[in-house]
């Protein structure tokens, strides 16, 4: 059905036509720049999922939390928390390459404005926040990453417009 409007005694129809963002693509200098960047588009849409449903847990769990005054309760309501996450994509992550959890890090920082250590130590405390970062650094990644959408992660920032105007 469209939309009618009158003028000065004509009927005319109205439609409304939706924005459509149109972004320009990536140039390629050569097939090791191109077979880099399909790898970067592959493991960003395995990790961005994750980063997302984490920025909306993490914002549930904080609105709990605000109403909570007792402590213990608290502490109840994260461990709560921990296990439904645990018992439901404790598998998917694990099933992430190193890459890709690195990726995660950085998208989480994106999704919540906060590194993942930050988040940890709030959550979880200090003694916890320095365990997961020094697990971390063994592998060769960094709790403490912080997403730079105008540097480093330009292109990673590129991929994820992309996903999200539906054009990969």
């Amino acid at each position: 059905m469209l939309k009618t409007t009158v003028i000065n005694g004509d009927t005319l129809l109205v439609t409304e036509i939706p924005e459509v963002n149109i972004y320009p693509g990536y140039m390629y200098k050569n097939r090791w720049d191109y077979w880099r960047y399909q790898r970067l588009v592959r493991n960003v849409k395995a990790a961005y999922p994750y980063a997302k449903m984490a920025g909306a847990k993490l914002y549930e769990l904080d609105q709990e939390l605000t109403k909570i005054h007792n402590e213990k309760k608290r502490k109840e309501l994260i461990k709560e928390t921990e296990k439904k996450i645990r018992s439901e994509f404790e598998e998917e992550v694990k099933g992430l390459t190193i890459t890709q959890g690195r990726i995660l890090i950085k998208l989480i920082d994106r999704e919540t404005g906060n590194t993942t250590y930050h988040i940890l130590q709030n959550v979880k405390g200090n003694f916890s926040a320095i365990f997961w970062q020094a697990i971390a650094r063994i592998f060769g990644s960094n709790l403490k990453s912080e997403y730079d959408p105008y540097g480093e992660d330009e292109l990673i920032e590129m991929i994820i417009m992309l996903i999200e105007a539906g054009q990969i």
